[in-house]
């Protein structure tokens, strides 16, 4: 197992998003064991997300 800290670019425009959103986005890089949204850009409509994620390898 490996631990990997990753970036991810959520869009906005969906409405509402959901924690399940962020999660589901995340999980196609492993299982998330923490994350946070630090970043949100008004303009792009976007929020950016930092994991901690683990998978397999």
């Amino acid at each position: 197992m490996t631990t990997h800290f990753i970036e991810a670019e959520i869009d906005l425009q969906q409405t509402p998003l959901t924690v399940k959103d962020v999660e589901a986005t995340l999980e196609k890089q492993g299982e998330p064991l923490r994350w946070a949204i630090t970043e949100v850009d008004k303009d792009k409509e976007t929020a950016k997300v930092e994991a901690i994620v683990t998978n397999e390898q």
